[in-house]
């Protein structure tokens, strides 16, 4: 059953209300790509509360009258991913991060140091580990 405004994740509950539904939004959208709740509820936290900061006052205005309870699923999304540490390495003079068994890299950096911010992210939302490697591995 889809969250809704009454019924969310404890957590969010001293969010404003506007960053409640958007994460209860991307939560929702989440849980029917099959990630697991316990995964999709902290992602879904950092994604509204960085989503929220930036927000213009037209996004705002339409998140007030989106509908958060319906989703279509993603066929792109991965959600056994979420589990599988985060490689940094080095392809096609670009710093990319992938996750173990995943196709392609997600990103690409021309620095080192912002493939591992990125990946830094990505490992702290899932609980995994960061696999560095070298730049001629």
């Amino acid at each position: 059953m889809p969250w809704t405004m009454d019924d969310f994740p404890q957590s969010w509950k001293n969010m404003d209300k506007l960053e409640r539904k958007k994460a209860i939004d991307i939560g929702n959208a989440m849980l029917k790509d099959g990630y697991k709740e316990e995964n999709a509820i902290p992602i879904a936290t950092k994604q509204a509360e960085d989503w929220y900061k930036d927000a213009s006052k037209k996004d705002l205005e339409q998140l007030k009258n989106k509908k958060i309870t319906k989703h279509d699923a993603d066929d792109s999304s991965n959600p056994q991913l979420n589990e599988k540490d985060v490689h940094v390495y080095f392809e096609d003079d670009v710093w990319k991060i992938k996750s173990d068994s995943a196709k392609q890299a997600s990103d690409s950096f021309d620095r080192k140091a912002d493939a591992m911010k990125r990946a830094r992210n990505i490992a702290d939302n899932r609980n995994t580990e960061i696999i560095e490697h070298k730049k001629d591995e």
